[in-house]
């Protein structure tokens, strides 16, 4: 199954994100890889597996970088029905009441539109010990088993 990682991201760190992802999933799977603000929506298949990388940004909103996407998505409102995904969010729980809200933002509008949520929502805090690309890692090799060939 064709997969599509999109990532949102502020500094950089959920494009480095979606690189690990990437790698792994790219074992199994055909990926291609997209900044959000670079992705049409109107490009997005139900037949792929998409994967939102999304990190949070000022006060629990969306980064600049998935700012475009989000916008599309409200505007455009596809019929996404049919449409799996699954989300890692980046955030830090420092900011304890919008930790990760980037990346439930993403999930909900998908979600709204029809698509279906698959997986476990990955959820990175900054404040950790476990490096980013490392959870992600681990966290890829899991949604493996639910994408499905």
């Amino acid at each position: 199954m064709p997969v599509v990682i999109l990532y949102g991201s502020e500094t950089g760190t959920a494009e480095l994100v979606s690189d690990a992802i990437s790698d792994v999933l790219a074992q199994q799977h055909d990926v291609s890889m997209y900044d959000m603000a670079d992705f049409a929506v109107e490009d997005l298949d139900t037949d792929d597996f998409v994967v939102a990388v999304c990190s949070t940004y000022g006060d629990g909103e969306l980064p600049t970088g998935a700012e475009p996407f989000a916008e599309g998505l409200d505007d455009e409102k596809p019929d996404l029905t049919g449409l799996r995904f699954a989300v890692f969010g980046l955030g830090d729980s420092v900011y304890d009441e919008t930790f990760n809200r980037g990346g439930e933002i993403i999930a909900e509008k998908l979600t709204e539109l029809g698509a279906t949520q698959v997986g476990e929502h990955g959820r990175h805090d900054m404040s950790s010990k476990v490096a980013a690309k490392a959870q992600a890692t681990e966290w890829a090799e899991g949604l493996t088993k639910v994408i499905g060939a």
